[in-house]
């Protein structure tokens, strides 16, 4: 397991306005997504004991498929299947994650109790990431 934040650029993605409208910087969210998390996703799996070549599966946060697209990449994971559920249900925040999950799982397109790279990030700048066995 691995979490944390980065403070510094904690404004980049945030909520204002009395109707609560989530503002980013569009351009420093992406730049930080595609170059900070890969190395921070291998964290999780070096943690979990779990080489990224073993995986089975990475499931992001669904924010855009080019984010996926550019960590994926950086991970090195050709025969791992990359969750890609932003096409079909969107970017759905804290949900997204375990919904690309369960439709993998549902469809069986993962072995159960293979491993799979679970990483989220978000608002403030924030992620976290744990491999885990498929049910």
């Amino acid at each position: 397991l691995l979490w944390g934040s980065v403070p510094e650029k904690s404004d980049a993605v945030r909520i204002e306005g009395w109707r609560a409208y989530v503002q980013q910087e569009g351009q420093t969210v992406f730049r930080w997504a595609t170059t900070a998390l890969a190395p921070l996703a291998l964290q999780a799996c070096e943690r979990a004991g779990v080489s990224p070549s073993e995986l089975a599966a990475f499931v992001p946060h669904q924010a855009n498929a080019r984010i996926i697209d550019g960590i994926a990449k950086r991970l090195d994971i050709p025969d791992a299947i990359i969750a890609k559920d932003i096409v079909e249900s969107g970017n759905t925040s804290a949900a997204s994650v375990p919904l690309a999950l369960s439709k993998l799982v549902e469809r069986r397109e993962i072995p159960s109790g293979a491993p799979v790279l679970l990483f989220g990030f978000g608002g403030g700048l924030t992620y976290a990431g744990q491999v885990v066995r498929c049910p």
